[in-house]
């Protein structure tokens, strides 16, 4: 923490084991969060304190190995296709058998939805449905906001496609024809292998691929979910021009994102910067409805999930606090306490609002101005 002062310092701590926490890791983290305030710089007087009293323990000494799960900071443009191909796999590569300790059957790394059958949309997100149910209703709003309960056989891409659960819930539900992308290989060799098994291979199409690199084709439908936050501010443009271009006449795409109010870029000094989202980056909500408008995107719909996100970190904290040694043994020590932490101040941020999920919904009308949408919401409610 001396040669690095602040949140790089304490994560570097927290990875290596210098540093640990007992307890309800919420709690701990709450108390934590008050405790600290929003600047807490040392100043001149407080940096000269904290290197004498660090003297007197003996700490002054050669620089301490840097944990190995720590990302170096990248020179050079951000979110190339060789840079975003590197953060990717640091977040990603660390093993679908790690991953499905964590996010558990569904395989499904984003907000899930904790919905029950009878709910009317007026109630909170109810804590007793059951992680693979609410991820399978998440899946299901999507299916239908983008309209592919109205017709079977639409044509979907799923751009960001993870481990292929969004792409499998099209295919068997709506009979939807899938094209399903994503740039880490780990990702796509198990999404190709639970594809077969379900016996889907004629209906879902996994590629390894950038998104930059499709082109040629025209989809009813377009999928974007936990993939916006890899994308870049400075590539939101040319991303919503991409996904317009590949639909037809009133094709519809469902932005699912992490937001936060102004824009937020996770630098090189932060925690979550070096050891989990290397150029990450979450955007203002409306930032993302400009940016789809100025593409050609006619926007329908903007739903808030936040409660959602902060009940889905929760369950996964569970599973990674329940099979914690065999997470250890599978990913590492200092892997399984970076998720430990972050997915418990990520449920936090959720919690009081310092982070959002949006789902947003655009349509691209025809020449006409026709956009084949529905007259109200109860087509997906």
């Amino acid at each position: 923490m001396v040669w690095a002062p602040g949140e790089l310092g304490m994560g570097r701590a927290f990875v290596s084991g210098a540093v640990d926490i007992e307890g309800d890791i919420f709690e701990v983290l709450r108390q934590l969060q008050s405790a600290v305030p929003g600047d807490a710089r040392l100043g001149v007087a407080g940096a000269w304190r904290a290197v004498s009293a660090a003297g007197r323990l003996g700490a002054l000494g050669h620089r301490p190995p840097r944990p190995r799960e720590e990302a170096r900071p990248r020179r050079g443009r951000r979110h190339t296709r060789s840079r975003d191909a590197r953060a990717i796999s640091h977040h990603y590569d660390v093993g679908n058998e790690f991953y499905r300790l964590v996010l558990g059957p569904s395989m499904t790394y984003s907000c899930a939805r904790f919905t029950t059958e009878d709910d009317d949309g007026r109630g909170p997100a109810d804590a007793s449905v059951s992680l693979t149910d609410a991820q399978r209703a998440k899946h299901d709003l999507i299916c239908r906001k983008l309209g592919l309960s109205e017709r079977p056989g639409m044509r979907l891409l799923d751009v960001g496609c993870g481990w292929g659960s969004m792409a499998m819930h099209a295919a068997t539900t709506y009979g939807a024809r899938v094209v399903a992308v994503t740039i880490s290989s780990t990702q796509a060799e198990l999404a190709r292998r639970r594809v077969a098994d379900a016996g889907l291979s004629g209906s879902v199409e996994i590629s390894l691929s950038d998104y930059r690199d499709l082109r040629g084709e025209q989809f009813d439908a377009i999928s974007s979910i936990g993939m916006f936050e890899h994308v870049g501010a400075n590539r939101a443009g040319e991303y919503f021009d991409k996904l317009h271009s590949l639909l037809r006449p009133e094709g519809r795409l469902l932005n699912h994102a992490i937001s936060s109010m102004g824009g937020f870029t996770m630098g090189d000094r932060s925690f979550v910067g070096r050891y989990v989202f290397p150029d990450g980056e979450l955007r203002d909500v409306c930032d993302v409805v400009s940016a789809m408008e100025r593409a050609g995107f006619e926007v329908r719909d903007v739903e808030a999930l936040r409660e959602h996100y902060a009940l889905t970190l929760r369950k996964w904290v569970a599973n990674l606090e329940e099979g914690w040694q065999q997470a250890v043994s599978l990913a590492g020590e200092g892997r399984a306490r970076i998720w430990w932490v972050y997915m418990a101040a990520s449920a936090l941020g959720f919690e009081d609002g310092g982070l959002g999920l949006h789902q947003v919904l655009g349509v691209v009308p025809d020449s006409q101005g026709h956009s084949g949408m529905p007259g109200n919401r109860r087509a997906w409610r």
